[in-house]
């Protein structure tokens, strides 16, 4: 119901910069609602994205229905939005005849067109009395490894033989500056499958001293484990040796896997737990198809993620196939249980 009074996210002192999320989830009522699914809805509204760069080919076609998605996605309730950068690598746009330069553009542009959208949906809010939104905030995207690679090895985790540290900090380093220099409040490393690159996405924001607080999320196919095979335990060990690291958890995994796995990451480590699960269907990434599946409704969704957020996650939204429908209903419920905890309406 305003702007919130949150501690400068790119202050040198790299405790406030983890405090500075961890005062949006209180200030939120204790849990701060994610947008959703980012394809699902530009492939409703007509956008052809079959194609390695997946969402992002947007940026270069239809940037119009990218602004439209973020302002339908704030519409519902959201207090964090993510950009349309996770598919945007500079060598999947190099891949398509594109410069270095215009890559770097396209980068920049994913996160002025959330950012533009954010300041757009809050002006028009300012005649409005008593409304229940907080001025949003901006993740920017970085995507896996295996995201680029557009083999469905983001769920599996095997980059092969020659895939070391040292490639996978590179693969991100430049991505990662463009995008810091935009502007963004968060950073958003998602579907991160292994140890490996959890390992270099940490190292990478210690070389290049980034003050914007970020997340990991993990993908899962089991429930249990990283995609790899690693367990959680090994790789949220190397995720608590950064202080730059705010938040930690899991995206793009079924619901039914969230609770558990809440609960494990509790005992795991004291950083802000994130989760977004998708609907409940199976992606298949060499075959580029959703696999049947039973969906889960927005009505059931609802009611595990109060369970989720019980258990102790600070941020929940939603993945592939989860749309403004299902963020509009996680937003009510989770605020209308915070008022009814806390007794207040101190929340976004």
């Amino acid at each position: 119901m305003g702007v919130l009074q949150l501690s400068d996210p790119n202050t040198t002192d790299e405790n406030a910069t983890i405090g500075f999320l961890q005062d949006f989830v209180e200030k939120a009522g204790g849990c701060a609602v994610i947008d959703g699914g980012f394809a699902t809805q530009l492939e409703l509204h007509g956008a052809s994205i079959k194609d390695p760069l997946w969402s992002a080919l947007c940026l270069i076609n239809n940037p119009h229905l990218i602004s439209k998605v973020h302002l339908e996605y704030l519409e519902a309730g959201a207090d964090i939005i993510v950009t349309s950068s996770y598919q945007a690598t500079l060598p999947g746009f190099i891949s398509r005849g594109l410069s270095q330069q215009q890559g770097e553009k396209l980068l920049e542009k994913s996160v002025k067109l959330a950012t533009d959208a954010r300041d757009l949906f809050w002006e028009s809010l300012k005649n409005i009395a008593n409304h229940t939104y907080n001025r949003a905030l901006v993740a920017a995207s970085v995507g896996s490894y295996g995201a680029y690679l557009a083999d469905g090895s983001e769920y599996n985790g095997f980059y092969g033989d020659d895939v070391d540290l040292n490639k996978l900090k590179d693969f991100h380093r430049r991505r990662l500056q463009v995008l810091v220099e935009s502007g963004p409040d968060l950073l958003a490393f998602e579907t991160i499958p292994n140890k490996l690159e959890t390992q270099a996405i940490v190292e990478l924001l210690e070389e290049e001293d980034v003050r914007i607080p970020s997340w990991i999320c993990f993908s899962t196919i089991d429930g249990v484990n990283a995609p790899s095979g690693e367990s959680f335990a090994d790789c949220i060990q190397v995720v608590n040796t950064s202080r730059r690291v705010a938040a930690v958890g899991i995206n793009c995994a079924p619901p039914q896997f969230v609770h558990s796995l809440v609960q494990n990451f509790k005992k795991l480590t004291a950083k802000v737990i994130v989760v977004y699960p998708n609907s409940g269907e199976t992606w298949d990434g060499v075959a580029k198809r959703w696999l049947p599946s039973k969906c889960f409704s927005d009505d059931k969704f609802n009611v595990l993620a109060t369970r989720w957020r019980d258990a102790g996650a600070g941020l929940i939204g939603g993945c592939c196939r989860t749309t403004p429908s299902t963020i509009r209903d996680l937003s009510k419920v989770l605020k209308k249980s915070s008022v009814a905890s806390n007794g207040t309406k101190d929340m976004v």
